[in-house]
């Protein structure tokens, strides 16, 4: 396991930074706001620092809502340890895209500048969404050589998974955080930071397939993905 540093400028797309500042797709913003977006994905890599870092983990039990990957290491979810009956292993991950954007966005707030913050602080959550996906690619090439397979990332503080596992994860990665700290209450700074896993399993296990979402009620989630 190694932190991972990358100069890789990694594109973002104007439409989802609009949908998360509240533009749907049948309302269309001004020219100002359009403006405004497509200036900063165009620029907003000069506040950025990425890094990540991952492991890969064989799981050792599955035992009612718990999955034990040695070490003393326990995750505890429903919806994790339903995964877990599909996968051989999990890769956790952490990373983040630095904490300069974040400083620029409490800048640009303080200066009474709130529109301009809201963009540029969307931009930085696109930022670290993409990152995540650019990480997840790279464990799917790795397991692909071993005819395996991934499933999609799973985090602390989603489905039923409580953000104080975020702890777990931590000691798995040990000092390999890319920088990544735990506040007391179990966030991580820089803010926009990811962590999570991905189940690993052979083809035949379905684990691309398994999605909670499709039997979850709550239709308004942030995080629902069908």
């Amino acid at each position: 396991m190694q932190i991972t540093k990358t100069a890789q400028i990694i594109n973002i797309d104007s439409k989802q930074i609009l949908n998360q500042i509240g533009y749907e797709d049948e309302y269309k913003p001004s020219v100002k706001i359009k403006s405004l977006v497509d200036d900063y994905i165009e620029n907003y890599h000069n506040l950025v620092e990425y890094a990540y870092s991952y492991t890969f983990r064989d799981i050792e039990s599955v035992h009612g809502d718990c999955v034990d990957i040695g070490d003393s290491v326990t995750l505890e979810s429903k919806v994790i340890s339903r995964l877990a009956k599909r996968c051989d292993r999990f890769a956790v991950f952490v990373l983040t895209i630095g904490d300069h954007l974040e400083e620029m966005v409490a800048y640009l707030a303080e200066n009474g500048l709130v529109l301009q913050a809201t963009v540029l602080d969307a931009v930085g959550s696109g930022a670290a969404e993409e990152l995540a996906n650019l990480v997840e690619d790279r464990i799917r090439d790795i397991v692909s050589y071993q005819d395996q397979t991934i499933s999609r990332r799973f985090s602390p503080g989603y489905c039923d998974w409580d953000v104080s596992q975020q702890e777990m994860l931590f000691r798995i990665l040990n000092d390999d955080t890319a920088g990544v700290t735990l506040t007391e209450e179990y966030l991580m700074l820089p803010r926009k930071s990811v962590s999570g896993i991905i189940g690993i399993g052979g083809y035949e296990s379905e684990v691309e397939d398994y999605n909670p979402c499709r039997s979850c009620l709550k239709q308004d989630c942030p995080g629902r993905r069908l």
